[in-house]
């Protein structure tokens, strides 16, 4: 049994955190009455009693308020706790440094010679009391030699000025002690060092207009851009000018994606980037003709531009298709998209033959709004009459006949299906010029009963849409299905460059869309879908619910429904 545990009833009251590093370095050693102190200052902290004064904590410890400050700055001597104001008495609990060894309590007057030096490196402003106690904490805590700690506050100084912050110097000397050094020989050895490589970095700051002088920090950033990752000052400097990096952190990332792109002379580097710069002025002038505001381009970027030009699609081409689907409410990235892969699936991809198909499709788009207005009708176009226009060129009907169709269509519930049904009857009565219309019937039946069989099949097919649609609108309300597929969708564009360019890749990449497709599946199951749900189920295979096959003649199910209702 463990040797100390807890109540149930205890597990649901309130509680006071204290740090291990408390427990197990400073408690052995404390005197017992500052413990107490301490651990009471800690309830109060994390309570929220900010109306509690010193003589308040005095009298519920039951001691003196003298006892209590006494304990206080005692706690101080450890670091435990900053005494930060004495009228009225205020304190502040401070973090414990290090979990093991044994905590010390501070002798400033073995450091008089050591602070006098520190003073007289720092000549611009007095070094307080506190500040002289975190040296001497620095001191004794890291194993310091005395003139090892003054070499780098002297470099410190010399580097910042003389307004030089303690938290920087702290920052810099435990750096070197967790490099092991902490003596004046291996701290003169790594100040070499940087000082080796200052005048390169000075070079650097200086072409690219960066007006401080380099650091302990940007040493570091030196040694891996030109240690780890290999790159020369000057593609250093090129980088730096190509990303419009006016700091170290931001050239920091500049390398490292020039690192993970494998570009390291100027000339690559050079060159990816004016690539790079096409891809972000490409999103930049989409997104103008879309109507759409990037506040960070880059997803748009990695996402979309840079997939389509690996299509082959010109700059150029994509601001054109854009502007396209601006006017036909494609206007998203997203909804281009689609459209971009519908043009890349059919091989339309230059410019030439990008501009020939919007051409094209303008030209449909001025028939089938004549056809409309025809039928009676005044709304958009949409998708359907596309697709209906594409079925009855494939039929080999004339403009002539199209309209003609379209006058035998006004005033029918649902124009565009009985217009198509009037030419699937005039194609199996092998009815192709407009003279031959004058010695046939418009359709074999009568008009009012063709109007019940084309309304019937309408609500068929609209009917099974619906349902479709309505389970991939419920499956897309869910966050992470959506986000599933958005994933799906991105990583089979790539993986099907990947084929062809890197086996490696489209490995990982097959990896990753298996593991999607099993987390969307599994989300579809918990939502009670399937991706079955989002194909719409015709009640007649045969015909899809047209009441006519693929050759324009009457399906058995349109027969037997003529029939059952004596049409």
């Amino acid at each position: 049994m463990a040797f100390i545990s807890l109540a149930d009833e205890l597990t649901a009251k309130g509680s006071t955190a204290v740090e291990n590093k408390f427990i197990t370095k400073y408690m052995p050693v404390l005197d017992a009455q500052a413990v107490k102190v301490y651990l009471y200052a800690l309830y109060l902290s994390q309570s929220g009693k900010a109306n509690y004064t010193a003589e308040d904590c005095a009298k519920k410890l039951e001691m003196s308020e003298d006892d209590l400050k006494n304990c206080f700055d005692y706690l101080e001597e450890f670091e435990l706790v900053s005494v930060t104001s004495r009228s009225p008495f205020e304190v502040r609990i401070l973090d414990a440094e290090n979990i093991y060894g044994s905590p010390k309590k501070l002798k400033p007057e073995k450091y008089a010679s050591f602070a006098s030096a520190v003073q007289s490196i720092i000549t611009g402003r007095m070094v307080s009391t506190n500040e002289f106690m975190e040296y001497y904490y620095i001191l004794d805590e890291y194993s310091f030699e005395q003139n090892a700690l003054l070499m780098i506050i002297n470099y410190c100084v010399n580097l910042k000025g003389n307004d030089i912050k303690l938290a920087y110097i702290k920052k810099v000397a435990k750096s070197f002690a967790e490099e092991g050094a902490t003596t004046a020989k291996k701290v003169e050895e790594k100040l070499s060092s940087y000082t080796s490589s200052t005048p390169a970095l000075i070079k650097i700051f200086s072409a690219l207009g960066i007006a401080r002088s380099p650091d302990v920090d940007d040493n570091a950033l030196y040694e891996k851009w030109t240690k780890e990752f290999g790159f020369t000052d000057e593609a250093i400097i090129c980088a730096a000018r190509h990303f419009k990096a006016k700091n170290t952190q931001r050239i920091d990332a500049a390398l490292d994606e020039l690192y993970k792109n494998r570009k390291f002379d100027p000339v690559e580097i050079e060159n990816y980037c004016k690539e790079r710069n096409s891809l972000y002025s490409c999103a930049g002038e989409v997104a103008k003709s879309l109507g759409v505001y990037m506040q960070n381009p880059t997803p748009y970027v990695d996402n979309y531009i840079s997939v389509w030009r690996d299509y082959g699609f010109e700059p150029d081409t994509l601001v054109l298709i854009a502007d396209y689907c601006f006017m036909q409410g494609r206007n998203s990235f997203e909804r281009m998209n689609d459209y971009i892969i519908s043009l890349y699936e059919e091989g339309t991809i230059t410019q030439s033959a990008v501009t020939e198909k919007l051409e094209k499709t303008a030209a449909d788009d001025k028939l089938l709004k004549g056809l409309l207005n025809r039928c009676g009708l005044s709304r958009k176009i949409i998708e359907h009459d596309r697709q209906c226009l594409k079925r009855w060129r494939e039929w080999e009907f004339s403009d002539d006949m199209l309209f003609a169709a379209a006058d035998a269509s006004q005033g029918k519930s649902n124009p565009i299906a009985y217009m198509n049904a009037v030419l699937s009857s005039w194609k199996a009565e092998g009815l192709s010029r407009l003279n031959q219309l004058t010695e046939h019937a418009p359709i074999s039946a009568g008009g009012s009963d063709k109007a019940i069989i084309e309304q019937h099949y309408y609500d068929l097919r609209a009917a099974a849409k619906a349902r479709a649609d309505k389970a991939l609108a419920k499956a897309m309300k869910d966050e992470v299905y959506a986000d599933a597929r958005k994933q799906l969708n991105s990583l089979s564009i790539k993986l099907a460059f990947a084929e062809v360019n890197d086996e490696n890749s489209a490995k990982e990449l097959s990896r990753r869309i298996a593991a999607l497709k099993e987390k969307s599946n599994k989300r579809l199951v918990e939502l009670g879908l399937s991706e079955d749900d989002f194909v719409p189920k015709y009640k007649c295979k045969l015909c899809n619910d047209t009441g006519y096959d693929k050759d324009g003649k009457q399906c058995e199910c349109l027969k037997r429904f003529i029939k059952a209702n004596k049409l």
